[in-house]
Parts: C-alpha cells; structure tokens; sequence
C-alpha cells in the first residue's frame, strides 16, 4: 500500500486489486452526502506508464467504449477522470475473485464450470452483437478471455472484464510485446500467428478455458510459452477424454484450428453451453456463489 496514494481524485484509495501489462485495478471508496460509501474499482496505468500520452489515449479509448456497454455479465464503466496527472476510470467493484485465483485452489466441479462459462459466453455475445445508431457492427473482439479477467461474486454473479477493442489490442500488440505475457495459452491459433481476428478467435479461448476448469489442464499445454503457442498453432484435436462427452463435444468445436469451423456466432454457443448447464444439478447463481466464498474462506 506504501506506493499507491492514498487519494485519486474524490476516492479513498483502499488497496490494490490486481494489476496486469498497462494498468492496475485498485479498490477505492467513492464518499457521498449523510455519510453515504460505496466501494468501487478504480482502473489506472502502472506508475511507468502515466503520462505517457498513448497509453493514456489507449485507456480513455477502451473506457469510452466500455460506457457504452450495458449487460449484467459485463464489468459496469461509470465514470472517467484525472486527477494530479493520473487517470482513472471508475468501475464496478465484483465482491469475490477472478477465475485464475479461484482455480489456484482445485478443480471446479460440472455444474459451477458450466454456469461461469455460460456467463462469459453470455458477454461475449453481447459484445459482439454490438452495433452503431446506424446499424453498423463494431466488430469487436474481446482477445483476452482468461482466467484473471473473469471475475466471480460470492453472490454467484459472472461478469467479464478487461474490454478489449480492436484498435486498443492493436495498439498494445504494436507497441509492449510484453503486454502478451501470460495470456499466451488463450490466444487462438489465429491471434497466435498475428492474423485478423474475428468473434470466433473468443470463441477459442471459451473452450480453453472450459477445459481447463474441468480437467485443471489446458489442451495445448507444453512445456513453456514457445511450446504452447505452436501447440496451439497446429491445433491438432486435443485429447478431451476426461471430459463429459457432451461438454467435450462442444469444447472440440470451440476448439478447431479453422475458425469458419467453430459456432457460427457466440449467441449459438451460448445457447449450447446454457443447455449443458441445465442438464447438471448445482448450476445456478447460489450454487456458485458458495463455491466462491468456500474457496476464499481457505
């Protein structure tokens, strides 16, 4: 906590949350009249990067965005300002953890897997679906669904962070190969070879991440980044026999090397992964729910 301020603007700077290539989250206290306070997330740049003017640019861009978005399986963007040369955007604070500390803990089980990945699925479709006053498509691609950018409630409530748009990814793929660390092993094959992406490339790291749930292993796992990149590169058909046949059905699809093989829009694969999860017992909101708060109790 020593080197954060303990003030951003009219927030009460609490600690820190988690932090990732260009920005860190950190948890604040937004004061109102009559005593009034509500915890919320603060975005900012890591201390290196502030004032740098693109990166600026790069965070008021995806905020701008992100305000524009209105989903309940999507992290909430109120409010954008600077104060003493920092800029912050305000977010919704997610009571719980993300997926990546959750996992650190065991394996999920069918029923939790299944509602978190319907979630994710769920904000997918809708940014995808995303459109102009004039009707026109946004195109956007998330490119970074991974574990530490789902974050789960302990009141079971699924909701995706860390927007990506295609200008903003561009420019960091451009600008900090470093920006790329650890999320290589949800990169599709496409994205791994620096090709356009399309919703399809999202779609991938679902079936990634729903595998990964399940077993504790990713499918194309190796020995190191070099290794997993070229894994996924080849996209052979991964060995999913410890999965439920149904749920590894959809996994492979997800899961195919050519994109124009996989769902023909995330809306199908949501609906897909909707029904897996009504078939298992455990599945729902409260259900969720207390696995969080049992993994964060330990």
């Amino acid at each position: 906590m020593s080197d954060l301020p303990r003030q951003i603007g009219p927030f009460r700077v609490v600690r820190r949350l988690g932090f990732g290539g260009v920005g860190e989250v950190l948890l604040a206290i937004a004061h109102g009249a009559g005593g009034f306070e509500k915890p919320i997330a603060l975005k900012v740049l890591r201390a290196e990067l502030r004032g740098d003017p693109d990166y600026e640019r790069l965070l008021l861009d995806e905020a701008r965005m992100a305000a524009r978005f209105d989903h309940p399986n999507l992290v909430g963007v109120h409010d954008v300002g600077v104060s003493n040369g920092i800029y912050w955007v305000r977010m919704d604070w997610v009571d719980g953890a993300d997926l990546g500390a959750l996992m650190g803990a065991g394996a999920v089980g069918e029923g939790v897997a299944l509602a978190v990945a319907h979630g994710v699925c769920e904000a997918l479709a809708y940014l995808h679906g995303l459109s102009d006053e004039a009707g026109r498509s946004y195109g956007l691609v998330h490119r970074d669904v991974s574990p530490t950018n789902v974050l789960i409630g302990r009141n079971g409530h699924v909701r995706l962070g860390d927007f990506g748009t295609a200008k903003a990814t561009r420019h960091r793929e451009d600008t900090s190969a470093g920006v790329r660390k650890g999320k290589y092993a949800y990169m599709s094959p496409e994205q791994v070879r620096g090709a356009v992406l399309t919703a399809a490339s999202d779609q991938f790291a679902v079936g990634t991440l729903l595998a990964e749930m399940l077993s504790g292993v990713r499918p194309f796992e190796g020995g190191g980044p070099l290794e997993t990149m070229e894994r996924i590169r080849e996209a052979a058909a991964p060995e999913l026999g410890g999965l439920p046949t149904d749920v590894a059905a959809v996994v492979a699809r997800c899961l195919k090397r050519d994109a124009a093989e996989r769902y023909a829009n995330t809306g199908e694969l949501s609906d897909a992964v909707g029904a897996l999860r009504a078939l298992r017992s455990a599945s729902d909101a409260g259900a969720v729910g207390r696995w969080v708060a049992g993994r964060l109790a330990r």
